[in-house]
């Protein structure tokens, strides 16, 4: 009762002083002078009364009380004459007015400020800064990237513009940057960690809509050296970033000096975009890129490690040399020309970009060097040539093409293009059985989709991928390959039409539906943890290649060490910092993911150099050079299983002797 008696009082004491403070300025005044003065006035009479040196008698106390509280409250506390003391108050009064009305302005000025400051509405006045217009999932992976990329400068800027409150961003990305880094997990396309804070760069938020010309201007994109437009999460995305696209040209001037970097979902609007991004825009189809990747990596275990090393700031990228010396001598010279770089192509003067050229393709004088290096101050030619061993060259054994049977679970919006893609790279009479959610809204389509492939044979099969009652009955270790694709539940998908009559149940393709990420990625780890399974009942390691959205839940996922991931959002986030970074890059990821001409593979290394001795890495070159091929690396199977590198080697020195195995690999940039 007493405690109850007790937070009763206090209640009761804040409810009057709340009403106090709501009564106006005057009573608030006058209770806190009469407060003030009520601890004052006693306490000046206990100093004067405690003091032995105060006067004997009543009246030079009382006189002594009013100095002590004048001095207390600057009221002067003057002796004399009533209309001397009351002068001398009403000027102390009116000094306090002012002072106290000065202190005030000023706070309120710099509380104002302050607040706008903190709402994020004032200019980026930087230069040679990069722009990030947007905030989804990809914020992070791009900001950590461009710090990476910016590790060599002693001053470097980030600018971001969104529609959300400037201090959650800042705290969001603090949070996000500010764990310890470190490379772990099972590998794939995902960047599997984050670094420790920004070093020298400064990341600066500002809040506003990037679809508005006026916000856009706060953050300063005719000053900076490359803007970012991150398509926010949602269906309506790809309409934000056309829209930001179109601001954004309102407010550079032209010819522009900043490199334009954004991406869409879907690849219908891939168009709209680039019309939007205008001249010298680069637009990134995140779409067709995941398929495409998803399908070489299915062709090639472990090309999502190469892409990993390739696409991240941590390892080595693409950059180019000027020709120097070898202005006049053949592409195949210049294999050998660099032992500390992999030279992949050429970017001839008038702006082509020719990856794994004929080999006597002739070099102008005003043609750059494509190639893949530490970094753009290690690529220095020195002749890699004394290094080949002709002994340890070996010719090829001649490789037959064979029908697979392929499995595909799940589907979306990507899986058209998926078995597109598919269609390009097998051999006639390889069979490719798909199996998802299906309720016959999308027969037709999805029908449409496997008449239009010539080589492939597709057949649908209606079921849950995270049943394991279904997995089981496709005998999924007589597969050559599996793809495991994002699809949500039957809850969230659409609600189906009527099949046709003559479609057989089991017969049914799967619906087209919505891909939150989360939902995707939950069932996704529902059907690995039951492959899994699987894989160690039947004692095999399956084939196995995965896409997901988020790469926190790739952390989660029950895969083996060095498995083959295609995160989608960080995959497209390292591929738009890359070409922030250098503008011709855009040219160079198009090549490279287009469906003609070359492209990355992971070739027998006993196909090019004997495996009982040790080997120079130039000879390697040299051999993939007279099958007219670039080889940029290897891979180790003995460590295949071993983070972080996952047994890949990109470019190493070319001087380097290794000891490679019968089931090594090269990776080569060949022909398709």
């Amino acid at each position: 009762m007493a405690q109850q008696h007790t937070t009763s009082l206090r209640l009761r004491l804040q409810y009057r002083f709340d009403n106090l403070v709501a009564g106006g300025t005057t009573p608030l005044i006058g209770w806190l002078a009469l407060a003030c003065l009520a601890v004052v006035v006693p306490a000046s009479a206990v100093l004067v009364w405690a003091d032995r040196a105060a006067p004997p008698t009543l009246s030079g106390r009382l006189t002594a009380v009013w100095v002590s509280v004048g001095q207390t409250l600057k009221l002067g506390g003057a002796v004399g004459s009533p209309l001397y003391v009351l002068a001398s108050v009403t000027l102390a009064l009116v000094a306090l007015l002012f002072v106290s009305t000065l202190v005030s302005l000023i706070t309120t000025g710099i509380n104002g400020r302050i607040l706008s400051l903190r709402r994020g509405h004032s200019t980026v006045l930087e230069a040679g800064h990069t722009v990030v217009l947007g905030w989804s999932d990809q914020i992070l992976p791009v900001v950590s990237e461009l710090v990476a990329a910016n590790a060599n400068q002693r001053r470097s800027a980030i600018a971001v513009l969104a529609p959300r409150d400037k201090v959650d961003m800042e705290d969001e990305v603090a949070t996000g940057l500010g764990g310890t880094g470190g490379r772990t997990g099972t590998g794939g396309l995902t960047g599997t960690g984050r670094r420790t804070g920004t070093g020298a760069t400064r990341i600066i938020c500002r809040s506003g809509p990037t679809t508005d010309p006026t916000a856009l201007a706060r953050v300063s994109p005719q000053t900076s050296k490359a803007v970012l437009v991150l398509p926010p999460d949602g269906d309506s995305g790809d309409a934000h970033v056309v829209k930001t696209l179109l601001a954004l040209d309102a407010v550079l001037t032209r010819p522009r000096g900043t490199v334009v970097v954004a991406a869409v979902r879907d690849s219908r609007n891939h168009l709209t975009a680039k019309l939007a991004a205008g001249p010298g825009g680069h637009v990134l189809c995140a779409d067709e890129i995941i398929a495409r990747l998803l399908v070489q990596t299915a062709r090639q275990p472990g090309l999502s490690l190469v892409y990993q090393d390739l696409l991240d700031f941590d390892g080595d990228e693409f950059y180019t040399a000027a020709a120097q010396g070898l202005a006049g001598r053949t592409f195949g010279e210049a294999l050998l020309a660099f032992t500390t770089s992999a030279v992949v192509g050429l970017l001839h003067a008038d702006g082509r970009v020719v990856l794994n050229p004929d080999p006597h393709t002739e070099i102008g004088a005003d043609d750059r060097i494509i190639l893949v290096s530490e970094d753009d101050d290690t690529a220095v030619p020195e002749p890699a040539g004394p290094w080949v061993d002709e002994d340890a060259i070996v010719t090829a054994r001649p490789r037959s093409r064979f029908a697979e049977r392929l499995l595909l679970l799940g589907w979306n919006r990507r899986a058209p293009l998926v078995l597109e893609q598919l269609d390009e790279f097998v051999s006639p009479g390889t069979t490719l059985d798909v199996v998802a959610l299906g309720d016959g809204a999308t027969l037709r389509t999805a029908a449409e989709v496997a008449a239009a492939r010539s080589r492939l044979e597709v057949a649908f099969r209606s079921g849950d991928i995270t049943d394991p009652d279904v997995l089981a009955k496709l005998d999924v270790p007589s597969y050559d390959s599996v793809i495991v694709i994002g699809e949500t539940d039957r809850e969230s998908a659409p609600a189906p039409a009527p099949a046709p009559a003559a479609a057989a149940p089991d017969t049914a393709p799967p619906a087209f539906a919505p891909e939150p990420g989360s939902a995707t990625d939950d069932r996704t780890l529902v059907t690995l943890l039951h492959l899994r399974a699987i894989g160690e009942a039947a004692d095999c390691e399956l084939p196995l290649t995965t896409e997901m959205s988020d790469d926190g839940n790739r952390l989660l996922a029950p895969a083996r060490a060095g498995a083959d991931f295609i995160v989608s959002g960080r995959l497209i986030s390292l591929l738009m910092t890359q070409i922030s970074q250098s503008g011709h890059l855009a040219d160079v990821f198009e090549e490279l993911f287009k469906a003609e001409g070359s492209e990355f593979y992971l070739r027998p290394v006993a196909d090019y150099v004997r495996t009982d001795r040790e080997v120079a890495f130039a000879t390697v070159v040299e051999s993939a050079r007279r099958r007219r091929e670039c080889a940029v690396g290897y891979r180790l199977r003995a460590q295949a299983a071993t983070a972080p590198s996952y047994g890949v080697r990109l470019n190493p020195d070319k001087r380097q002797r290794v000891r490679f195995g019968e089931h090594d690999w090269v990776v080569v940039l060949a022909e398709s």
